[in-house]
């Protein structure tokens, strides 16, 4: 079944104890409405619905899934349920607050906590639309960057990854902080079992391991995604996609350009997040946090003469000492 525009539900209707006010966002994977619980207070509703797998027409609620695509949208139907749950468990001022989620309609729905404020994205866009140069300062991207990754080091603590992060699934409350919302995980799993929904993940922000079936995903994978939403908020666009960057990588241009706009020792790290191989990037968010904080001298790139003055120094100092000087040794101090 190709991809089709799944019908919202409609405004007003009540739905477990809920209202819904309107649709707020839309998706392939699902639709997200504002809605009101009997207490009135604002709620945002998350409703599991693939578009390549359901259709639901105007003035319908239950979706149509063909008897092919049931045993897919089952599985997703599952892991969405699942990562709510997971979710619900988790209570951090960074990460989105699930305070329900509930089967009806023949799917799965999540209740969050509804927040005034707006994506990252949109934040960035209207700098751009503006003219804004910088787009935004290296003070914002360091505290706000910091404070998403305190969120995501507790998901990782719960042994979840986001797998889908960007600058639209980073929203900014009203007063600047950051949340992190619209996990990923649901789609990998159905990525990683039905080939003909590939692909699951968004080109520019997504790691080569996403790319491939089975690939091998870790903190490291969420860490890329930081470093290209890091990137993405200094220039406004996405950084080149990672199957583009194995054949032709140009990135070395783009960094060029932020020079002078924003330190070396930001752009370095952002560097070090974008790196193609998974054990090249930060192994930790804590890692990231960091050199973000306090750039780490290891990534820095000494020169030629300051790399032999250094061999030098130990070399001699290891002598003075009476110590045997290796090879081993030098590369050791030097590194």
């Amino acid at each position: 079944m190709a991809s089709q525009n799944n019908a919202p539900l409609p405004d007003g209707l009540e739905i477990a104890g809920y209202r819904i006010v309107k649709k707020i966002a839309s998706g392939g994977f699902s639709i997200v409405y504002l809605a009101y619980d009997e207490d009135g207070n604002a709620v945002a509703i998350k409703e599991y619905l693939p578009s390549s797998l359901a259709l639901r027409r105007p003035g319908e609620l239950v979706p149509a899934i063909s008897a092919e695509n049931l045993p897919v949208f089952r599985i997703g139907l599952k892991c969405f349920f699942e990562e709510g749950r997971a979710l619900a468990r988790i209570s951090h001022p960074n990460v989105v607050s699930v305070v329900n989620f509930f089967r009806a309609n023949d799917t799965v729905y999540m209740v969050m906590a509804y927040e005034s404020g707006r994506s990252l994205q949109d934040h960035i866009i209207r700098r751009r639309d503006k003219g804004e140069r910088p787009l935004v300062s290296e003070r914002f991207i360091r505290k706000m960057f910091n404070q998403v990754m305190n969120g995501l080091r507790e998901v990782h603590a719960n042994k979840l990854l986001h797998l889908d992060l960007k600058p639209a699934n980073i929203y900014l409350r009203m007063d600047g902080t950051p949340i992190l919302l619209d996990f990923g995980a649901a789609r990998q799993t159905l990525r990683a079992d039905q080939p003909k929904l590939y692909p699951m993940y968004t080109p520019g922000f997504a790691p080569p391991e996403l790319y491939v079936k089975n690939g091998n995903l870790g903190p490291w994978t969420d860490i890329y995604s930081i470093g290209a939403s890091m990137f993405a908020s200094m220039v406004g666009a996405p950084p080149q996609p990672a199957d583009q960057r194995k054949t032709n990588d140009r990135m070395e241009d783009h960094f060029r350009k932020l020079e002078g706009m924003y330190s070396r020792e930001l752009i370095q790290v952002i560097r070090w997040s974008l790196r193609l191989e998974p054990l090249e990037r930060p192994q930790s968010v804590f890692a990231l946090q960091k050199a973000l904080r306090e750039p780490a001298v290891e990534q820095k790139e000494p020169d030629l003469i300051e790399k032999v003055t250094t061999r030098l120094r130990n070399m001699l100092g290891s002598i003075g000492k009476g110590t045997q000087v290796g090879n081993t040794t030098i590369e050791n101090n030097t590194r």
